[in-house]
């Protein structure tokens, strides 16, 4: 791999062809199609491959036959670990990311830092809590777990109070098919196109909201006043609360262009920069995409590597 030039004109050597932060599916599909085309990347993970897929108990979504979230991340994870182009560094965090007319540095919370090409950005996102949510006022650090980490233990026989209508309330219905359970789903207009899929099942509840007040009764036992799309008060309460209120992005300090959502349109970043998988819209935030978008992410590099895209000569 050639030496490139700094904007100062200090050599920079490049410690691989492009570095990949983030390990879920769609920087694991990156790693894997930049191995296939003979391009070496470090791959940086601050927790384990594929986490989120280990809390998806069941799949409706995905090619293979896959029937849950930890069967494809086992496969993910044995291919990727036996793909020798690509270095991965589990247990690091990259906290900034610089980018140059002719490479781009990424800064590991050791301090070390990283020089390549092209990297591409696959962080992802993570849950939001009620606070994040400006159609829900709540008690003062009310920290809620997200339903995907619910166990059937914890539904059955229960009233379970489901803060916004995202998409893991069919995952934990199709996973959990004969819990004796009742979901009270209340949720803003903007996730109205979401709930679709539960809409039908005899166990879901549907409570369309424009604002959400809890109160905490006890420690595991919350009630909710709820103020519906047509101003009527409505007072619920459950055994238990869990959120489905949505992600927000995860995206590294440094040179990274945001939305107003906190997004990174891969539109709108420097040509060294690729965005894939959730990072990129909250509106294709499924694992079937996002592998498709670190696959596509890793071919852009190859290809800019040997200007080779469109509208490019060689």
């Amino acid at each position: 791999m050639a030496v490139t030039p700094s904007r100062t004109g200090t050599p920079v050597p490049p410690d691989t062809d492009v570095i990949i932060i983030g390990g879920g599916p769609a920087g694991c599909a990156a790693a894997r199609m930049a191995a296939s085309v003979g391009t070496r990347s470090v791959l940086i993970e601050p927790d384990a491959l594929c986490r989120n897929l280990y809390r998806i108990p069941a799949l409706n979504n995905v090619l293979g036959g896959y029937a849950s979230g930890p069967e494809l991340a086992d496969s993910i994870t044995a291919e990727l670990k036996s793909t020798a182009l690509c270095r991965i560094e589990l247990g690091r965090h990259a906290t900034r990311i610089r980018s140059a007319d002719d490479h781009v540095t990424v800064t590991l919370d050791t301090g070390k830092q990283l020089v390549a090409p092209h990297t591409i950005v696959a962080t992802g996102v993570g849950p939001v809590q009620p606070e994040d949510a400006p159609w829900i006022t709540a008690p003062s650090g009310l920290t809620l777990m997200p339903l995907w980490q619910a166990e059937e233990d914890q539904a059955e026989g229960r009233t379970l109070l489901i803060l916004g209508g995202d998409r893991p309330i069919g995952t934990f219905l199709r996973a959990n098919p004969t819990t004796d359970t009742r979901l009270l789903v209340a949720y803003p207009p903007s996730d109205d196109y979401k709930i679709e899929e539960i809409r039908d099942d005899p166990r879901v509840t549907l409570i369309p909201a424009d604002h959400l007040t809890l109160d905490l009764l006890e420690t595991t036992v919350l009630s909710a006043d709820i103020v519906g799309r047509d101003g009527e008060h409505q007072h619920v309460t459950a055994d238990l609360t869990f959120l489905s209120i949505g992600t927000a992005p995860t995206a590294p300090n440094g040179d990274l262009i945001r939305d107003a959502t906190g997004y990174c349109p891969p539109s709108n970043q420097h040509p060294r920069v690729i965005i894939a998988g959730d990072l990129r819209s909250p509106r294709f935030q499924r694992i079937m995409t996002a592998m498709g978008s670190g696959s596509e992410a890793a071919l852009h590099a190859y290809y800019a590597a040997r200007d080779m895209l469109p509208g490019n000569s060689r």
